[in-house]
């Protein structure tokens, strides 16, 4: 019976996500269902927000992370924003002005680059041109240095514990170590999860533009409706599970965000399996749960410290290069698609020593440089990757 029930639950959280396909729709239609029931929700921006603390703390977070789908458009944005700036903040700042903050209790952010780092303030800027009240934005400084030359835990706990103040204050909530736990337990497990359904896109038996969907989605629900769509996914694909062709050409995908979901589309028209994640928003998000502890300041010392290594995440940059090399070569990929996201400046320093390492590997690459109007225009980009996948397959 119990087992029936859970089917049922899960069925109805994945029918909630199919009942419109208009993304930005579900992301309104799911925060309204967060505050229908008495929750204050966080918008956490960027990518890599203290998750288990907010959720905690009676809160739930939501990622605003690319919202590509969401805004192909971003003309108020554009009043306040330079062209030159990544899509990422603009479509943050196009949503924030198009009435969304008012759904939002709170924003979070944390210094992932120069362009974020002044966010807050320009936020400010403008809502108060749009005559909207202000938004409480909930700060906190991860310190760019690497731990193992500069002791930046105190710094870091100082800001973490001052992040705690300050929800409390403001959100009038209250921190408890028990509750922190059980987050911190539900958090793992949907990481997992959802590195247990990316190895079904390795294996052939699931599409990488459906995980993409899966994963994008969840972060705009409760991570207790995650783990349902998850499991209900999982099962899906233990029925239908397939082997790919073995001369499939092997890839790792890498950039901030997933590539759009025409070029993914056409990746896999091409016979091309995505084998191994570099994504921002995908494993380098899901890669790592520290052990639960009372103290949030220590557990997220360690969930910094020891992240999946990350452009955005300045004090990680020098184990970039050999993370991509030990992906590549666990995978056994032949080749990495990297998704440059224009005017991250971040991404794109490191391309130049990634793609003579890849060389020296005997590893073909391929950058797709995407700007705001290319998630619509993707067609200039479908022989380019038809080439690509011609030349792994003569080398499969």
């Amino acid at each position: 019976a119990k087992s029936m029930m859970q089917e049922m639950c899960s069925t109805m959280a994945i029918n909630k996500l199919k009942q419109d396909r208009s993304p930005m729709k579900n992301i309104m239609d799911n925060i309204k269902r967060l505050k229908d029931q008495g929750r204050k929700v966080i918008g956490c921006f960027p990518l890599y927000p203290p998750l288990e603390l907010f959720h905690s703390m009676g809160l739930a977070p939501v990622t605003l992370w690319g919202l590509r789908d969401s805004l192909p458009r971003v003309a108020e944005s554009d009043r306040h924003i330079q062209p030159y700036a990544c899509s990422v903040a603009r479509r943050l700042m196009e949503f924030l002005l198009k009435e969304n903050s008012s759904a939002l209790d709170g924003l979070f952010m944390y210094n992932a680059c120069d362009t974020l780092r002044n966010l807050p303030e320009i936020i400010d800027c403008g809502l108060a041109d749009a005559g909207r009240p202000p938004l409480p934005i909930f700060k906190m400084h991860i310190p760019a240095v690497p731990p193992d030359q500069t002791d930046s835990r105190p710094y870091l706990r100082a800001s973490i514990e001052g992040l705690i103040g300050e929800l409390e204050k403001t959100c009038n909530v209250t921190f408890a170590p028990d509750k922190f736990r059980r987050s911190v337990s539900l958090y793992r497990e949907m990481r997992e999860l959802s590195k247990m359904l990316f190895a079904s896109v390795a294996d052939g038996s699931m599409s990488y533009g459906e995980f993409s969907r899966i994963v994008t989605e969840g972060w705009f629900i409760p991570v207790e409706d995650q783990l349902l769509v998850l499991q209900s996914a999982l099962r899906d694909n233990f029925r239908k599970k397939t082997k790919p062709s073995p001369k499939s050409p092997r890839v790792v995908v890498s950039g901030i965000l997933p590539p759009p979901l025409p070029m993914i589309r056409d990746l896999e028209n091409a016979g091309i399996t995505v084998v191994g994640n570099d994504v921002a928003s995908q494993n380098r998000a899901l890669h790592y749960s520290p052990p639960a502890v009372d103290d949030p300041a220590e557990y997220y010392i360690d969930f910094y410290h020891h992240h999946y290594p990350c452009t955005t995440l300045l004090h990680s940059a020098d184990r970039r290069l050999p993370a991509i090399r030990k992906l590549v070569s666990d995978t056994g990929a032949r080749g990495v698609v990297f998704v440059g996201e224009k005017f991250c400046e971040y991404e794109y320093f490191e391309f130049p020593y990634l793609e003579q390492i890849l060389k020296e590997m005997g590893i073909r690459a391929l950058l797709l440089d995407i700007s705001l109007d290319d998630d619509e225009n993707t067609a200039a980009y479908t022989t380019r990757i038809e080439t690509f996948a011609e030349l792994m397959h003569s080398t499969v």
